[in-house]
C-alpha cells in the first residue's frame, strides 16, 4: 500500500543517490526535480508522496542530512575521484548492507587496511573471530580484571610482561606467588634458583631466571611487590588468560596504554573496568563523539533505554522523530503503550510496549525527558551507532554518567579518544585470543593472525556473522581492498561516517539505485 514519506527520508535517499552516481548534488536533477530556487544547492523540501519504502527503512532528522549535503566536506567528497570510485564499485552496496561492518570500518579503517589487501587473510581472521566469539563474555570480564590490576600496578605488571613465560606461569597459579607480596627480594632469590627447585618455579626455570637477572624488571617489582596480591585477588581472570603467554603479555601492555589515556582524562578505575568489559560499545561511541557526550550528559535515561535494546535501536535510527517527547515523557509512555498505532514505533511495537510497562525505566525518562532532544539534535551521530544499540548496556551508561565530565572532555579530544578506544580493542582481542587458545578454540596460526590484527579481530568478534558474510563476497572484498583512501577520508568526517553506518543506508542505496535505473 502506498504511504507518505517525510522529507527527511527523501533526503536520506537523495544522499544515497548522490553517493551512487558519484556526481555531486548536480546529478540530482536526473531523478528528482530541483529542491529549491537554486539548482546547485540541496535544501529541505516540501513534503511529498512517493511509493512504499522497503521494510527496515528508517528516517533521519529533518535537517541533518540536507545540512550535511551542503557542507564543504560533502561536496569535496563526492567530487573526489577516489570517493566516486568507491561509490561506483560493485561491492559498495554489499558493504553498506552490513551496517555493523560499515560502522567498524568507519571507526578504524586503518585496522583493516593490511587485511583488506589479502582476502584470504581477512577470511582467516574472520573465521578465527567466529570460532572465538563464544568466549567473548568470559574474556571481557578477564579484560576488566586485568585493566583494573594494571591501572593500579602498571610498572610492575609491564615488568612481568617483558618476560611472557614467567608472567603466564604466575597467572596460571597466582595464589602460589601471593606470599611474595611483602618480599620481592625473596621472589628474586627463588626465581634465580628456579632451575634446581621442585616448586612452582621449576617448569619455567629458564624464564624465571631471566626475570631474576633483569635488573630493571626487578626494580619495578621491588617498588610494587603488592602486584602479587593483586594477581591473587583476580586469580580466575588471570588464570583464564594464562594459556597464551604472548597474548597475555600483549594484553598487559595494551591495558597499560588504555589506563594511561583514560586516567589522564579523569576516568575512574571502576569506569575503566566497565569500558574494558564493553570495548565494542566504546569503540562505536568513540567513532561518534557527539553521541558519547550526549550519553554522558543523560546517562540515567540512556541506561533506562538500554534495558530495552530493540526500542533503543529504533529511537536512535530515527532520532528526530522522537524529539517531540523532550518536554513530555508521559506522552512518550502513552504512545509506546499503543505502539502498534504509532508509525514511529509500529515495527517494534512489542519492544516499546515492554518499555512503557517498565516503571523503573519510565521513572528515569520522566526525570530527564530532554534525552529525546539530545538524540534528535545529534540524529546523524546516533543513527551511526544504531546497529550497536544492543551493546549499550546499563553498566556502561552508568559508568559514563558517573564520569560525565571526563567523557565530555574525551569527546572533544579526538586523539585521546581514538587512542583509548584502540588500546581497549587491542586488550579485548588479546584477552580473547588467550582465552580461546586455552580452550582450544584457536590454533597457533589463527592466534598469531589475530594478534597481528588486534583491532580488526576485536571488531570481527563483536559481529562475527556479518564479517564472515562479507569475507565470502568477492565484490565486497575487492571494494574494501582497493578503496582504502576513500574509506579513510570518510571515517575522518564523523557525520559522513555516521550516514554510512546507519542501518537505513542500505535501504536508501537500494531505493536510490532503483530510482536511477528508472531515470535511465
Amino acid at each position: 500500500m502506498a504511504t507518505s514519506i517525510s522529507n527527511q527520508n527523501r533526503m536520506l535517499v537523495t544522499g544515497a543517490l548522490v553517493l551512487v552516481v558519484g556526481a555531486g548534488a548536480y546529478g540530482l536533477g536526473r531523478v528528482y526535480p530541483p529542491l529549491g530556487p537554486s539548482a546547485g544547492t540541496v535544501a529541505p523540501a516540501e513534503r511529498y508522496v512517493q511509493s512504499q519504502v522497503g521494510e527496515g527503512d528508517v528516517t533521519l532528522g529533518d535537517t541533518a542530512v540536507p545540512e550535511l549535503m551542503q557542507t564543504d566536506a560533502f561536496e569535496l567528497m563526492v567530487k573526489d575521484p577516489s570517493f566516486r570510485a568507491l561509490a561506483a564499485s560493485p561491492g559498495f552496496k554489499a558493504l553498506a548492507g552490513q551496517p555493523q561492518v560499515m560502522a567498524a570500518l568507519m571507526a578504524n579503517p586503518k585496522a583493516f587496511a593490511s587485511l583488506a589487501a589479502n582476502p584470504s587473510a581477512f577470511a582467516g581472521v574472520a573465521n578465527a573471530a567466529r570460532n572465538a566469539s563464544a568466549l567473548a563474555p568470559q574474556s571481557s570480564q578477564a579484560s576488566a580484571a586485568l585493566l583494573s590490576a594494571v591501572a593500579a600496578h602498571s610498572a610492575a605488571l609491564q615488568a612481568l610482561a617483558s618476560h611472557p613465560q614467567a608472567l603466564a606461569a604466575i597467572a596460571a597459579n597466582p595464589q602460589a606467588f601471593a606470599s611474595f607480596a611483602s618480599n620481592a627480594n625473596a621472589f628474586q632469590a627463588a626465581a634465580a634458583a628456579a632451575k634446581g627447585s621442585t616448586d612452582h618455579f621449576a617448569n619455567n626455570a629458564s624464564a624465571f631466571q631471566n626475570l631474576a637477572a633483569d635488573a630493571k624488571a626487578m626494580q619495578a617489582l621491588k617498588a610494587d611487590s603488592a602486584v602479587f596480591s593483586a594477581l591473587a585477588a583476580n586469580a580466575a581472570g588471570f588464570k583464564a588468560l594464562s594459556g597464551q603467554p604472548q597474548a597475555l603479555a600483549a594484553a598487559v601492555n595494551s591495558a597499560a596504554a588504555a589506563a594511561s589515556q583514560l586516567r589522564s582524562a579523569g576516568v575512574s578505575s571502576a569506569a575503566m573496568s566497565a569500558l574494558a568489559a564493553n570495548p565494542a560499545a566504546f569503540a562505536a561511541l568513540a567513532g561518534q563523539p557527539k553521541a558519547l557526550a550526549a550519553i554522558a550528559a543523560h546517562s540515567n535515561a540512556f541506561a533506562a533505554l538500554a534495558s530495552h535494546p530493540q526500542a533503543l535501536a529504533a529511537i536512535l535510527s530515527n532520532g528526530s522523530a522522537f524529539s517531540s517527547f523532550a518536554s513530555n515523557a508521559n506522552a512518550f509512555r502513552d504512545a509506546a503503550s499503543k505502539a502498534a498505532a504509532d508509525a514511529r514505533m509500529a515495527r517494534n511495537a512489542s519492544a516499546f510496549q515492554q518499555l512503557a510497562s517498565d516503571n523503573a525505566a519510565m521513572k528515569a525518562l520522566s526525570a530527564d525527558p530532554r534525552v529525546f532532544s539530545a538524540i534528535g539534535n545529534n540524529a546523524l551521530a546516533f543513527g551511526g551507532i544504531a546497529s550497536s544499540a544492543h551493546m549499550l548496556n546499563a553498566q556502561l551508561m552508568s559508568a559514563m554518567g558517573q564520569n560525565a565530565s571526563a567523557f565530555s572532555s574525551m569527546a572533544a579530544n579526538a586523539a585521546q579518544l581514538s587512542a583509548a578506544s584502540q588500546a581497549l580493542q587491542a586488550l579485548n582481542a588479546q584477552s580473547l585470543v588467550a582465552s580461546a587458545a586455552a580452550a582450544s578454540h584457536l590454533n597457533a596460526a589463527a592466534s598469531q593472525a589475530a594478534l597481528a590484527n588486534p583491532q580488526a579481530f576485536a571488531a570481527m568478534a563483536a559481529n562475527p556473522q556479518a564479517f564472515a558474510s562479507v569475507s565470502q563476497q568477492a565484490a565486497a572484498m575487492a571494494t574494501l581492498s582497493s578503496n582504502q583512501k576513500a574509506l579513510s577520508a570518510l571515517a575522518a568526517q564523523p557525520n559522513l561516517a555516521a550516514l554510512m553506518a546507519n542501518p537505513s543506508f542500505s535501504a536508501a542505496l537500494n531505493q536510490a539505485g532503483a530510482s536511477q535505473s528508472h531515470a535511465d
